[in-house]
């Protein structure tokens, strides 16, 4: 004699499926990694609000009391982020905030909930 059990012909849950697809939840994942270091949020913010709205490198070593090519390895990754932009006048890069680049990831947020 074998025990049998009958056959399930209805699924006890609804399949759920992600908010984002793989590629978006990379380009999310590369943007909170950028943010997940405390310096790298310091100059975001300090380029953010700045006077003109953008910052040269020389003038933001002093505000996280790091050298000049580690700020400038911080920068790349926000630039690299899709959160700044970076452009070179004679020696020095200037940075800025990439234009509606909060207010995308302020979307992106939402749709993940």
């Amino acid at each position: 004699m074998t025990d049998t059990l009958p056959l399930a012909t209805e699924t006890c849950c609804t399949p759920l499926r992600a908010a984002v697809d793989a590629t978006e939840a990379q380009r999310l994942a590369r943007i909170f990694k950028a943010l997940g270091d405390p310096t790298r949020v310091m100059l975001l913010s300090t380029v953010a609000t700045s006077p003109d709205g953008e910052a040269c490198v020389c003038d933001l070593t002093a505000p996280v009391g790091l050298s000049q090519p580690t700020v400038s390895h911080h920068l790349k990754i926000l630039v690299d982020a899709g959160l700044l932009t970076r452009s070179q006048r004679g020696r020095w890069s200037y940075y800025a905030l990439l234009p509606g680049a909060i207010d995308h990831l302020t979307g992106d947020l939402r749709a993940l909930v």
